[in-house]
């Protein structure tokens, strides 16, 4: 299936950093690009600037997160019409760093299902995040939070041509350690196992990422294993050249 290579910038980001968005562009827009599905999931704040920029090019728009309600007396959230008018194709939702009460969020998965949900109905494809945090590995859970959280995460009937899971060892999340290949085809292929049991032969449609230290330098390395069908990608998505090194390993 196409790889998904897909930016989160969190929170960084201002009108100044634009250049980094139309340099990117004018890179993919260069001939013999990598056949590969790119998005930037944006702050709040640009993401009508970014429509602009990004129309007619082969980079869709995404957010960071939406709310389960269509509108409502939510101060400071954001739903899932109004970035959708903002002209975004994805979302991400159950980011680890939402999920583990970082912020003073503690998102659980029946929340994140119930996001993933509403951007369905607008039309949008959620990135669905599960993954384990460092003392949950060691004390030999791993696997069972990821299925754990990957079951309640899911909405029902999903479309399997229509989500994309990410997985992210929440130890490896912004500190530059990666786990090992092993590591993540080991958990990529209990992710795939799992899929198809819940959602039939449809369970081999959805693409499974790999979030945690992407870097130009790993890249390619991390895309090879087998069911790693993408990459969700932090701090090396905010320069141009570094994010478009990893697109250019998908390729």
């Amino acid at each position: 299936m196409k790889p998904l290579i897909a930016g989160n910038w969190k929170m960084h980001g201002l009108l100044a950093d634009r250049k980094e968005i139309t340099a990117l562009v004018e890179m993919v827009k260069q001939p013999g690009k990598p056949d590969c599905d790119i998005v930037l999931c944006l702050p709040f704040t640009l993401l009508f600037p970014a429509m602009k920029y990004l129309a007619e090019t082969p980079i869709s728009l995404g957010a960071q997160d939406c709310h389960w309600d269509e509108f409502g007396a939510h101060t400071g959230d954001i739903s899932a019409a109004m970035i959708s008018e903002a002209g975004c194709d994805y979302v991400i939702v159950g980011h680890s760093e939402r999920r583990s009460g970082h912020g003073a969020h503690g998102e659980r998965s029946q929340a994140i299902s119930q996001k993933a949900k509403v951007a369905l109905a607008h039309g949008m494809m959620p990135i669905i995040c599960i993954g384990e945090s460092l003392d949950e590995r060691e004390a030999g859970k791993a696997e069972s939070q990821v299925l754990d959280q990957l079951k309640k995460s899911l909405p029902k009937e999903v479309p399997a041509d229509r989500i994309s899971i990410a997985y992210e060892p929440i130890w490896a999340i912004g500190t530059g350690l990666t786990a090992g290949a092993a590591e993540i085809g080991e958990m990529h292929g209990v992710i795939r196992h799992a899929l198809v049991e819940t959602l039939g032969r449809q369970g081999e449609k959805v693409r499974i990422l790999y979030g945690g230290s992407v870097k130009p330098g790993n890249a390619a390395e991390i895309l090879g294993i087998d069911n790693v069908n993408g990459a969700l990608v932090g701090g090396a998505s905010l320069k141009a050249e570094d994010f478009y090194g990893i697109i250019k390993a998908a390729g």
